[in-house]
């Protein structure tokens, strides 16, 4: 049998909607949410900001789910984004470090330029 990578899995699994369409920045934006944030966090055993990176984390995975069954549904994806970006963002600004907040804020940003970018998109006929 041929073995599939992930990125096999995901494209196969997701082609064609909201969540992976081509480009991954959803997916990317829901593993470095929740993934560097937590295992970050983990490590300075701060339990809000573990919290925190759970609940982004979800959040982000749950927004990408409404939105792969229907592509106008972004209000959540858009909220935590959009929170996201104006937390880590002012973060950054006051640390100036790049891991995590940096990252977070810029995939974040990134996250509200595609969900921007898909709002302001003509609907297409099938």
């Amino acid at each position: 049998t041929k073995s599939t990578t992930s990125k096999d899995f995901f494209q196969n699994r997701f082609s064609g909607s909201g969540v992976y369409n081509g480009s991954g920045l959803g997916w990317i934006w829901i593993r470095s949410t929740s993934s560097i944030w937590r295992s970050r966090r983990i490590r300075q055993s701060s339990v809000p900001s573990l919290a925190a990176g759970l609940l982004f984390g979800g959040l982000a995975g749950f927004g990408a789910y409404q939105t792969s069954q229907d592509p106008k549904n972004i209000w959540v994806s858009l909220g935590a984004s959009g929170t996201l970006a104006a937390i880590m963002g002012k973060r950054f600004y006051n640390s100036r470090k790049i891991i995590p907040a940096g990252l977070i804020a810029g995939a974040s940003v990134l996250m509200l330029a595609k969900l921007g970018a898909g709002m302001l998109q003509k609907p297409q006929q099938s």
